[in-house]
């Protein structure tokens, strides 16, 4: 249940609510057991059992005394006005009753309202501002689809299974406690019985709830990985039509459907069984109750009236007790969603700020890579990479896939930390820095252009805060991207679509370019930028980036030889080593591995 208790810790920010909530359930319960109270002088006057005359009696905190003088004041009354004004008022005072009753109830309910959909927007921004915290090596042993469902489905979930029964928690064995202390002082042998439906009822129910727990989390996990097959259909409609896969998907999918469709059919059967095992369980001790204090009316040892009213405060019990056992289920059901989100906001992040971290403001000097190692687990990436760039320069990256070349931008920018060794800026180690001040200090152009479902302006100005159309508009003309952007339908004011599939490949790249030039950083990552372009669409993207890297410092990774000739430095990357490092005419000249890819390009 720690899970649980986690969550109410949300709910100290809606205080104020939570209490008055507690509050108005107080005087709902007050009013529903003097709701059923009023039955009994009701009864009384119908059955014509009011005695002639009653002593006067002074009023003291005991049952008795108490009894006593209610029945004294209630005898002076009819005596004095009769019995039908008398059954006027007890009906009005009923209608009052009920009234109040309804009133605190709704007024409950409101309060929690406020509650529960505050509590459910906090998870749910906590959870996303952990999402964009933790290190891309946490993503990359998740599916993004159960990321996806944890963020959605999950606190949904929470909030229909734990919130919505944290109000019957707290309020029904309210009204179990006080229904049952006015019972025992009724009648304690009648009382038995109530105590018996309790014990009997927790025991069966806490049996089958325990079962819950561990359905809900397969349950969740499954439609975890029913959203990663969407999100992976969806992604790959082009291919899987080009090659007719569309059966084989939909029977994973199927599969998938079905086994989530079995285990929430099970789900739902143990959770539905709470509302009629505590109804059978209710009645059948209601009869038991009927038939015993029958026998004490019969034998004259407890009123009719009373009996009555007995009856009535008892069934009372009956419909909390159903909503507590429901709100059992649903909170053994929560709590697998709940752990799931948790795993999520308690996973450590990895790379973050040092206590007391250097503030860097500009880059000044030189980049060095001092030793570096890295291995994403016990494969190495990169081996003993050393390497100086001076402010200004531009260094060039070449070797085949998989040889570490991303890796080294990705270590610069913090993405991931080195394993050994370490890499200084301006003779400071980065780790030293803060992180955002220092990726401030660069801006990225990717392969994959990274664009947003949002205009072009605003796609541009991404990240910069308070961006003029006027800048946006030089670094579009700057990237190359000006002449397009404007015969778009509405300009820079075009919604580009998701990812920006309205746009041609190139037309996306000179968009990342222009939103990387806004920025205008010192230290400029270009990874591969133009290889997945065609020829006249890297001509103006190459272009572009000639514009760019002036006067910047460059990390330039390349297939595409063309692209760095003029680099000041290029190095040559094979298994995570650097095999090579010169100029272009240099490398061309030693006759290795970078002269022989430049014979294959013709170049």
């Amino acid at each position: 249940m720690s899970s649980f208790w986690r969550l109410l810790k949300y709910v100290r920010n809606y205080r104020i609510n939570a209490i008055l909530n507690i509050v108005f359930n107080l005087l709902y319960v007050v009013f529903s057991t003097l709701s059923i109270g009023l039955l009994w002088p009701f009864l009384k006057v119908l059955f014509s059992s009011i005695p002639q005359q009653v002593d006067p009696v002074s009023f003291a905190w005991n049952k008795e005394a108490i009894a006593g003088f209610l029945q004294y004041q209630f005898v002076s009354f009819i005596t004095e006005h009769g019995q039908a004004k008398a059954l006027t008022m007890i009906c009005i005072s009923i209608v009052v009753v009920f009234f109040l009753k309804n009133l605190f109830r709704y007024l409950a309910i409101m309060m929690m309202a406020s509650v529960r959909t505050g509590v459910v927007r906090d998870i749910r921004q906590q959870l996303f501002q952990k999402m964009v915290q933790l290190p891309l090596s946490y993503f990359s042993e998740k599916r993004k689809g159960d990321i996806m469902a944890r963020m959605t489905a999950d606190v949904q979930e929470i909030e229909w299974s734990v919130l919505n029964a944290i109000e019957a928690i707290f309020r029904e064995p309210i009204m179990i406690i006080v229904s049952l202390a006015i019972l025992l002082l009724m009648s304690a042998k009648l009382t038995f019985f109530v105590f018996i439906l309790l014990i009997i009822t927790a025991v069966l129910i806490g049996g089958v709830g325990k079962t819950l727990k561990r359905k809900s989390a397969i349950a969740q996990e499954l439609l975890g990985g029913l959203l990663s097959t969407l999100e992976e259909t969806l992604g790959g409609l082009r291919i899987i039509k080009g090659f007719t896969a569309q059966n084989q998907v939909a029977k994973v999918f199927g599969k998938e459907n079905n086994a989530y469709r079995d285990t929430m059919t099970q789900l739902l059967w143990r959770k539905d069984l709470s509302s009629p095992l505590s109804e059978f369980l209710g009645v059948s001790v209601f009869v038991v109750l009927l038939w015993y204090g029958a026998q004490e009316v019969f034998e004259g040892q407890l009123e009719a009236a009373a009996f009555m009213v007995y009856l009535g405060i008892f069934y009372q019990i009956i419909n909390p007790a159903k909503s507590f056992s429901t709100a059992y289920y649903n909170v053994q059901k929560g709590i697998a969603a709940s752990e799931r989100v948790g795993e999520i906001l308690g996973a450590p992040i990895a790379i973050k700020n040092q206590e007391n971290p250097i503030a860097i403001e500009s880059f000044k000097d030189e980049i060095m890579f001092d030793s570096v190692s890295f291995a994403y687990t016990d494969q190495p990436v990169l081996s003993n990479i050393n390497l100086t760039i001076k402010r200004g320069q531009t260094l060039a990256i070449v070797g085949p896939s998989g040889g570490g070349k991303s890796t080294i931008a990705d270590l610069l920018m913090r993405f991931y930390e080195v394993s050994q060794g370490a890499i200084l800026i301006d003779g400071v180690n980065i780790k030293s820095y803060d992180i955002n001040q220092l990726r401030e200090q660069m801006g990225i152009v990717s392969q994959d252009p990274i664009l947003f479902n949002d205009t072009v302006f605003n796609n541009i100005a991404f990240g910069i805060e308070n961006a003029t159309e006027q800048h946006v508009i030089e670094a579009a003309k700057v990237a190359n991207a000006h002449d397009f952007i404007t015969e778009l339908p509405n300009g820079y004011q075009t919604n580009i679509g998701d990812r920006g599939d309205k746009l041609s490949g190139g037309q996306k790249q000179r968009i990342t370019i222009a939103r990387a030039l806004l920025k205008n950083p010192p230290i400029l990552i270009l990874d591969e930028a133009t290889s997945s372009l065609d020829a006249a669409s890297e001509k103006l993207v190459q272009d572009a980036l000639i514009n760019v890297m002036e006067g910047r410092t460059s990390f330039v990774i390349a297939h595409r030889l063309s692209t760095i000739r003029y680099a000041d430095t290029i190095i040559v990357l094979q298994d995570g080593r650097i095999v090579e490092s010169g100029n272009h005419e240099e490398l061309v000249s030693k006759g290795g591995s970078y002269s022989k890819l430049a014979k294959l390009q013709e170049f």
